[in-house]
């Protein structure tokens, strides 16, 4: 059995990537770093391993803001956020917003709604949590 392959890219697209189509979970961000790195006022991304993440195109546009183990990835052409590597470099968090095929996955819940913008409503029905939900 062969498996689904993601591909994604940044608005300018300098810069393609691939990931396995076998995201661990996928969730919606209120937090204010998100809000400040996509502008908006939430970030949908999907987890997986860190080293699942392939750059196929434009490697050397590739920005890291952070350290090795913790960082957001954007495209330094056009600032697009692509990728975050998060909780000590084990999981990346791909930006559900540049894949251009869609994952299986759909986003499960709300985290981080404590810090939910004030001018925006969410109007589905999905679990909210105020943190990231362990376990």
């Amino acid at each position: 059995m062969t498996e689904d392959v993601l591909r994604g890219e940044c608005y300018c697209r300098a810069v393609g990537y691939s990931v396995p189509d076998r995201f661990a979970y996928a969730l919606i961000c209120h937090c204010h770093d998100c809000q400040r790195t996509t502008g908006s006022a939430f970030k949908p991304f999907a987890g997986i391993a860190a080293d699942a993440v392939s750059v196929v195109r434009g490697a050397e546009h590739v920005r890291r803001l952070g350290d090795a183990a913790n960082h957001n990835a954007f495209c330094g052409q056009c600032g697009s956020q692509l990728w975050a590597i998060v909780r000590d470099g084990a999981f990346a968090h791909v930006t559900l917003g540049t894949l251009t095929s869609p994952p299986t996955i759909r986003p499960s819940a709300h985290i981080f709604v404590r810090s939910q913008a004030p001018w925006h409503v969410i109007a589905d029905d999905l679990p909210r949590y105020e943190e990231f939900p362990e376990g």
